[in-house]
């Protein structure tokens, strides 16, 4: 591996309460996860780079090098960081999975990105061909920060996997032209998409050159000046401009902005350990959590911006819930849970995965959505590609990397947030190798073994996340009931002298439930939702033939059964099964509105509900369906 001179989140940061694992050092060997990453690996990967020439983003580097006559290919200003994401997913793929071909088609790629690059470091193929006197022209759209935030991500990462340092030399480059650009008497400003902030960091940890972080800290400390344009009705809050980060006290604007902005002020406050910004950071989180969070883990409720909503705005149909939001709350949730040690935070990086992310990439992983509705009326379906293609590349990279979000350390031991099938190999501060293993079936079971198959005696803790959907568990230690065992901040504590051989045993009780909305989510009132462990159910028109899925309804007073599913566009997968009704609106006539009792109330007639799991919708075609179901009245009324 190339030395890195590490510091903070990737190391031993002070203000962090855990830290963050090698990748390597986490491998998911069977089971759920373990079968995405291999779909990600073999299918989706590939995939990407195939659109990544089908639609010309490769060739604009070909242009901009002089190696290919043309001109620049895409409406979008930010094309070349696609190119950067799958960079950054090979990256990954081949620190866990070294594979000649793949590192051979990654290194072109680089070689066509260094063949691009400027003289004096700058790099950006849109400003290159299609307005070369424009630099920095246009901080609030132009993306060339956010696209070389996505640079020094992929760089960071493929130096760390491959030992090759052509993409960091790039990234260098081009982070000391901005440097010299940007700060206290240059060029004032920031970019109106974050995601400069927390590469730049990234980057420090890299290479150790306090500019990058100097540099990073300085782009944060300029929002909050009202300066920039907004979108339409949004003003400077559509790119978290409205006031200062340390000063923000509600959840607002473009929704993958304010992720990826609060995923860097975290890392600053890392760095810093300045109790102003995490104060913001909880204000903000607890804003989004108690009114503008979806049950899937997605977020943003507004088509206009991409953006948050008011408290309790949450529709189901008209929402946005961008894929990369989902993921940017996985990057967001992570640092708030280093800083911490708190559950809450590996919760909802759970319920992004299992819903708001996953639904975004088709089980076969060849096609995506970019927005996640929780109501579909029909029509809608993944596409092989986007004009904004931001999302797939996004979920790549995601993929590929998953492991590091499992488990973390500190002098103590190790904590396990995240469960699958797999290994964990390291070594403690106090010197001692450590590895274990864990089997299971979650999230269709709720039986988790680890099995402790490296240790020398000495005493070390570990911890359990109990989830937050869980009520009830039991664990066992080498066949012997735990009574009581300790919990802190939502983790299960267990601290011994463990021995090779060692069994843990966790049962968390695991059934399909229902789920009601906060009164006030008027688009839900008096409708309920299916939830089995982390997993969101929805039920889709395919499952149900001949019926309109606004017309059903969910009986609440039979239980819900789990059952095992093949025939899900060739996949397996745990399904639900739920007494239910369909209305039958005929009495109404062409009548859109009539007077109350006016006439017989519509009828409910039996139907069994067969619901599936919400990141599983849309496999069988553009299918209607629905996460939450309008309650069948008692009176068996419409």
């Amino acid at each position: 591996m190339f030395p890195f001179a590490l510091t903070t989140t990737e190391a031993r940061s002070p203000h962090a309460r855990w830290h963050k694992l090698p990748l390597e050092a986490v491998r998911l060997s069977g089971g759920f996860w373990a079968a995405r990453q291999e779909t990600n690996r073999r299918v989706t990967i590939p995939h990407g780079y195939r659109m990544l020439e089908q639609v010309g983003t490769l060739d604009n580097f070909r242009v901009a090098a002089g190696l290919k006559d043309g001109e620049y290919r895409g409406a979008m200003v930010f094309l070349d960081s696609d190119v950067y994401k799958w960079l950054e997913a090979v990256a990954y793929e081949l620190q866990a999975n070294p594979d000649p071909a793949l590192r051979q088609r990654a290194d072109e790629v680089i070689d066509l990105v260094a063949a691009a690059q400027r003289p004096d470091g700058y790099l950006n193929t849109y400003y290159q061909l299609v307005k070369p006197d424009a630099r920095w022209s246009d901080l609030d759209f132009g993306h060339e920060l956010y696209c070389a935030g996505h640079l020094f991500e992929a760089a960071v990462a493929y130096t760390r996997a491959t030992g090759s340092k052509t993409l960091l030399d790039v990234a260098t480059r081009f982070a000391d032209l901005l440097a010299a650009t940007f700060g206290p008497g240059k060029r004032q400003g920031t970019s109106g998409h974050p995601e400069v902030e927390l590469a730049l960091i990234k980057l420090y940890h890299a290479t150790a050159n306090a500019a990058y972080l100097d540099l990073a800290r300085y782009f944060i400390d300029q929002r909050g000046k009202g300066v920039m344009r907004g979108l339409g009705w949004m003003k400077a809050e559509y790119h978290q401009d409205r006031v200062p980060v340390r000063e923000e006290d509600v959840i607002e604007g473009h929704a993958v902005r304010a992720m990826y902005l609060n995923a860097g002020v975290a890392d600053l406050y890392l760095e810093t350990g300045e109790d102003a910004l995490l104060l913001s950071l909880e204000r903000q989180w607890h804003d989004m959590t108690r009114g503008k969070l979806f049950l899937t883990g997605g977020l943003g409720s507004r088509y206009e911006g991409e953006a948050f909503g008011d408290p309790y705005e949450l529709p189901s149909d008209q929402c946005y819930c961008e894929t990369c939001a989902a993921i940017g709350s996985v990057f967001w949730n992570w640092r708030m849970l280093q800083i911490t040690g708190e559950a809450r935070f590996a919760d909802l990086i759970e319920r992004a995965l299992y819903n708001g992310v996953l639904s975004g990439v088709a089980l076969d992983g060849d096609a995506f959505f970019y927005i996640n509705p929780l109501l579909s009326r029909g029509g809608y379906a993944r596409k092989p590609w986007y004009e904004v293609a931001c999302c797939p590349p996004n979920l790549m990279r995601l993929l590929a990397s998953l492991p590091q979000y499992f488990v973390s350390h500190d002098d103590s031991g190790l904590q396990v947030h995240l469960y699958g099938s797999g290994t964990v190999n390291l070594t403690l501060d106090s010197g001692q190798p450590v590895a274990l293993s864990m089997d299971t079936e979650y999230p269709w079971r709720g039986q988790i073994t680890l099995t402790i198959d490296q240790a020398n005696g000495a005493a070390w803790q570990l911890r359990l996340r109990k989830p937050g959907w869980c009520e009830d568990f039991a664990v066992r230690i080498n066949g012997q009931p735990v009574e009581a065992p300790r919990i802190e901040a939502g983790y299960l504590v267990f601290e011994r002298a463990w021995q090779p051989g060692d069994v843990i045993a966790l049962d968390l009780a695991l059934e399909p439930f229902l789920v009601e909305a906060h009164p006030r989510v008027d688009a839900v009132r008096d409708s309920l939702a299916i939830q089995s462990g982390p997993v969101v159910y929805c039920v889709e028109a395919a499952d149900h033939p001949g019926a309109n899925m606004l017309d059903i309804r969910l009986d609440t007073r039979a239980p819900l059964r789990p059952v095992w599913r093949d025939d899900l566009a060739g996949h397996s997968l745990m399904g639900v099964e739920a007494a239910g009704a369909i209305l039958d609106p005929g009495e109404w006539g062409s009548r859109l509105y009539r007077r109350v009792n006016s006439g017989p109330q519509p009828p409910l007639h039996p139907l069994t509900l067969r619901a599936i799991p919400y990141f599983a919708w849309a496999n069988r075609g553009p299918n209607a369906m629905r996460v939450w179901i309008p309650r069948a009245r008692p009176d068996g009324a419409g």
